[in-house]
């Protein structure tokens, strides 16, 4: 089902957690947001300029792109998917909000597609390439407009990332959080307090020694790493359940692709704690709001 630029609802364009894809695998991270009539991207992992295009959003058509944090399963491909916008016929800007490091990113990409953007400016005639994608800071209870709809950004706990949020997003007639990679924290209950629908990362406790073993690292540092700076299934229910949200969607799934480790694992561990509806993420996922 695609939800069109006139529905309000939210788009799963990637639901794995983590970088690398295999043969089978889903796609990293990255939301098409759809409210009030306006479009825009949270997190740009890879594959991210395909999925919107699939999700029948033209890139153009964005209004704004949102980076939680810098991990590279998050904005891998918001270069490439910007700059994919400028061919496509980009007039309008495409203002590009991130945490702090992502100036760095972005100069970097500039740089190293100089020749290109230089050259189709001046053979092709094309507007301005820097100035289509203006870039502001996030940080905590950071708001953010896209039109009338409002965001708010509350910083999160992804070690050793200190810059990480979470996204509260605000239309006239919805309200949509999104956990972004997390810890579970307290506060996440009343920052989703009444929302229409959480989306919230989820961890299966259980699975991560077989994740980290089949990578075959020689000590235990990715596995401090996840079960210390991410939710667990269950968690992320009773974060849902104790904020009386609407509905939860799980995503950046750790481990996905494992056999044992599918959709009945994943609702099942949800629903220890959350007894509402519950929407287990797969690529390309639409989840509509409203009736």
């Amino acid at each position: 089902m695609d939800i069109s630029r006139k529905s309000d609802g939210v788009t799963l364009l990637g639901v794995k957690g983590g970088p690398a894809i295999r043969p089978g695998s889903s796609m990293p991270t990255s939301i098409l947001v759809n409210l009030g009539g306006r479009s825009f991207l949270v997190d740009a992992g890879l594959g991210a300029a395909s999925a919107v295009c699939r999700a029948g959003v033209a890139l153009a058509d964005l209004e704004a792109a949102i980076i939680t944090h810098l991990h590279s399963d998050h904005y891998l491909e918001l270069g490439p998917l910007l700059h994919t916008a400028w061919t496509s016929g980009l007039k309008s800007p495409i203002p590009v909000y991130g945490p702090s490091g992502i100036e760095d990113y972005w100069q970097g990409f500039v740089d190293s597609m100089r020749f290109d953007i230089d050259l189709r400016m001046e053979d092709e005639g094309r507007p301005d390439f820097t100035s289509l994608f203006p870039l502001s800071p996030i940080d905590h209870d950071s708001r953010i407009a896209v039109g009338d709809i409002a965001i708010t950004a509350m910083r999160n706990h992804h070690p050793p990332i200190a810059h990480s949020y979470a996204l509260r997003i605000k239309s006239a007639d919805f309200t949509v959080v999104l956990s972004g990679d997390t810890a579970p924290i307290d506060e996440m209950v009343e920052f989703a307090r009444g929302a229409d629908l959480l989306v919230h990362e989820a961890m299966l406790t259980e699975g991560i020694r077989a994740l980290c073993d089949r990578m075959g690292y020689k000590d235990d540092r990715l596995y401090r790493h996840i079960i210390g700076s991410h939710t667990s299934a269950e968690d992320a229910g009773r974060i849902a359940c104790e904020a009386e949200v609407g509905a939860l969607a799980l995503n950046h799934f750790v481990p996905e692709g494992l056999p044992g480790y599918g959709e009945d694992e994943w609702l099942a561990a949800a629903k220890t704690f959350f007894k509402g509806p519950i929407h287990i993420g797969r690529d390309g996922m639409a989840i509509p709001l409203g009736k």
